[in-house]
C-alpha cells in the first residue's frame, strides 16, 4: 500500500493486471475480472511480482505456507521444512536459523536455479556453517498432519530424486 501511495504521489498510474504491448507506446491490460484497458505513455514501468505456486502433492495446500504467511504468523513457526531452494526460500531459511529456529532446506536438484552456481554452491557452503540443514536431491511427495496447534505437527513423505525409497521429515512448519 505505501508503495501505491508514493506512487500516485508522483502522478504514477498503478494497474494491477496483466499487460500486453500493443506498439512501443501503447498497452492492453487486462484485470483479474477480465476488463481490458488500452494505455498510450511515453514511458511504462514494468513491476512483476510473483505469487507462490504450490506443487501437486497432496497435502500441500491444506498444510504448507508460503513466505507470505510466514510473516503473518501469530506464533513461532518452531521446526521448519523449506521446500525448494529459491532466493525466497534460502532468505526465510536463512532468517528463521538467525533466530535459533531448527530448519531444514529441501533441494530437489541445485541451489539457486538461474544464478551462477559458484556464488550459489558459496551460499550453500555458507547457510551449512551456519546452522541451516539441507536434504539434497529429494522431493516431497504427501504433507500431512500428525498434531493440531499453532504450530502443530507435520509429516513430509519425500523420496530422493535418484531413488524409490520413501522416506519421512517430521516438523512444525512447511514452507513452500
Amino acid at each position: 500500500w505505501g508503495y501505491r501511495v508514493s506512487l500516485k504521489d508522483k502522478n504514477v498510474t498503478y494497474i494491477n493486471g496483466f499487460a500486453e504491448f500493443q506498439d512501443e507506446h501503447t498497452i492492453e491490460t487486462t484485470n483479474k475480472k477480465g476488463k481490458k484497458q488500452k494505455l498510450t505513455s511515453e514511458k511504462f514501468l514494468l513491476a512483476m511480482g510473483m505469487r507462490p505456486r504450490y506443487p501437486d502433492i497432496p497435502g500441500v495446500k491444506e498444510y504448507a505456507i508460503t513466505s507470505d504467511d510466514l510473516f503473518s504468523l501469530n506464533y513461532c513457526p518452531g521446526k521448519t521444512l523449506c521446500i525448494g531452494a529459491s532466493y525466497v526460500s534460502l532468505e526465510c531459511a536463512g532468517f528463521l536459523a538467525g533466530i535459533g529456529l531448527d530448519v531444514t532446506v529441501m533441494v530437489r536438484s541445485i541451489l539457486l536455479r538461474g544464478f551462477d552456481q559458484e556464488m550459489a554452491n558459496k551460499v550453500g557452503d555458507y547457510m551449512e556453517k551456519h546452522n541451516v540443514n539441507f536434504i539434497r536431491k529429494a522431493v516431497p511427495t504427501k504433507i500431512e498432519r500428525l498434531e493440531d496447534g499453532q504450530p502443530g505437527k507435520l509429516r513430509v513423505h519425500y523420496k530422493h530424486t535418484d531413488s524409490d525409497n520413501e522416506l519421512t521429515f517430521d516438523c512444525n512448519t512447511v514452507l513452500r
